[in-house]
């Protein structure tokens, strides 16, 4: 064990056999990594290596290759003693595998000398799981729920020694009733597998309950709602995984189950959804009237085609065209650095959701929550729309890279709100395509998009009887903002789409909670390939 300066954690250094050759290995505390490097490399490059030790899964005694051992020059070697190191493998499109390396030597203290200190290494990581809840739905997407998670998930789980507690799911709102029982304090965290609506049932249980838990009222639209410190693990196995794409780059169960696994931590903003002081729902990622809360209520009816009902009711509403007259009154994000427009996406260790949520806290402490949201400006624009957005996060997938806003933030505080006024259905296919491209979808005349922290809907049919929200409006807020007259056409409500869940009330007030949940996630990273995994070809090609 190498002796280092006071304050300074020590390094061990030692060299080990791998494969047929000895390398000079590394388990640096200061710098929090496992490096092996060639002494004597050969001409072609990438024989040095690292892995993070936040990225190491497990380290075990091996048994030493007994074909190896019985090659040649080996015979004549004592029998050797080895250890095996399961660690983190990243690729691309952002993809996690589990990856191993096994060092042997033939001195026994020292490779315990090694599995200890490797150990020692992983309790260090204090954000690990050593014990959760797990909900699985067999029924959602293509009913694979249950053979994910055996099958992919819940060997990782017992090599990185964590204990589960598994419920399978029976009936709609089962987690979300669950969670309101168990003790919740024993586990680390609570991991779902299925699709967005498995998800959104377990955030729904576990806000709920530290609400309950607190004493705070969840129809009080102003009221400050308690933060929950219990992560979220999501292991995609629905009809959608948006939410899972969105904060990790990929819906892919190995992938979700190794960032559970490495403890990683990502804060997450959430909207509350009232209708006259009564609570809805929470929402997320997508809360949207009009089109988006058309397919939905149309694909509801169309549950036997399976996944494939998404296509066919967008291409029926699509046709459809119908608008929505109603009045919007928000509250611009005034403490967010970033806006809707700009190319600063939102990625792992986002310097912006950062910046705004200490911001927003500061503008707390100083004039209080309620005297803030009360002085701040209003805006109210009234119009007919095709669509009414409101999104939380990108809402990035595979059919729509980008998502319904790139630039969107996942724990700033706000939500991007997106109108898209009535236009012709050509117009409107070209806004949609625009999704599925690199080109700028909000540079529309019949768009507009902006980051609020609050706003309130109400449609042109509730106005009359449910008029709160637009009264205030036109008392406090002075000038409307309206669209050109158009000629008149049937007027209907349509449906909100709430994180693929509908909700009837055409009258709601949302408002943004700045970092009320945390996935088991880290955001997606610029670049996903570290020297490990551009290394690891060379070094399977040395062995």
């Amino acid at each position: 064990m190498e002796q280092l300066p006071l304050g300074r954690r020590p390094r061990l250094v030692s060299s080990l056999g791998l494969g047929q050759r000895c390398w000079e290995v590394t388990l640096d505390e200061e710098r929090g990594r496992l490096a092996w490097r060639d002494p004597r490399p050969p001409r072609r490059g990438g024989e040095n290596c690292f892995v993070p030790t936040s990225e190491i899964i497990a380290v075990e005694e091996t048994e030493f290759n007994k074909k190896q051992r019985n090659i040649g020059k080996w015979q004549k070697m004592a029998k050797p003693h080895a250890f095996t190191v399961y660690y983190v493998k990243k690729s691309r499109n952002h993809r996690w595998r589990c990856s191993d390396v096994t060092f042997w030597c033939v001195d026994e203290h020292l490779c315990n000398q090694w599995i200890q200190a490797l150990k020692e290494s992983l309790e260090m990581q204090k954000s690990r799981p050593k014990h959760l809840l797990v909900y699985i739905n067999p029924y959602g997407g293509k009913r694979q729920g249950k053979r994910i998670y055996e099958q992919k998930v819940a060997p990782l789980f017992s090599l990185a020694s964590i204990s589960t507690d598994v419920v399978i799911t029976e009936h709609a709102n089962h987690a979300k009733d669950n969670l309101f029982e168990v003790n919740i304090n024993k586990y680390d965290g609570v991991v779902c597998v299925g699709g967005d609506g498995t998800f959104s049932e377990v955030m729904h249980g576990l806000i709920g309950r530290i609400q309950k838990d607190s004493g705070i009222d969840q129809n009080n639209p102003k009221a400050p709602l308690v933060q929950c410190n219990i992560r979220i693990g999501i292991i995609p196995a629905g009809s959608t995984d948006c939410i899972c794409y969105s904060t990790v780059g990929i819906s892919d169960p190995v992938t979700s189950a190794l960032h559970i696994i490495v403890g990683d931590c990502q804060p997450l903003d959430v909207s509350s959804v009232h209708h006259n002081n009564t609570f809805l729902k929470y929402s997320v990622s997508l809360l949207g009237y009009g089109f988006y809360g058309d397919i939905l209520k149309d694909s509801e009816k169309k549950r036997w085609m399976g996944p494939i009902r998404y296509d066919y009711s967008g291409f029926k509403t699509f046709l459809s065209h119908h608008y929505y007259e109603g009045t919007i009154s928000f509250q611009p994000a005034k403490h967010t650095l970033g806006s809707p427009r700009d190319k600063d996406s939102c990625r792992a260790g986002c310097y912006i959701c950062k910046e705004s949520e200490r911001q927003l806290a500061e503008q707390h402490e100083e004039c209080g929550l309620k005297r803030e949201e009360d002085e701040d400006e209003w805006k109210v624009i009234k119009g007919k729309f095709l669509a009414v957005n409101a999104v939380n996060m990108s809402c990035a997938c595979p059919r729509s890279p980008r998502g319904l806003s790139p630039a969107a933030h996942l724990a700033d505080g706000s939500a991007d709100l997106i109108l898209v006024r009535k236009c012709s259905r050509f117009d409107f296919l070209r806004y949609l395509v625009r999704h599925t491209n690199q080109d700028d979808q909000f540079d529309f005349s019949f768009v507009d998009v902006y980051r609020v922290k609050r706003f309130q809907f109400t449609s042109k049919l509730s106005e009359d009887n449910e008029s709160n929200v637009t009264d205030i409006g036109k008392k406090r807020f002075g000038q409307f903002c309206r669209d050109h007259p158009a000629c008149c056409c049937h007027i209907a409500n349509s449906t909100w789409n709430c994180d693929g869940e509908t909700l009837d009330n055409s009258a709601i007030e949302v408002r943004v909670h700045c970092q009320l949940m945390k996935l088991f996630a880290r955001g997606i990273e610029e670049n996903c390939k570290d020297e490990a995994a551009d290394s690891q070809s060379s070094i399977e090609q040395l062995l």
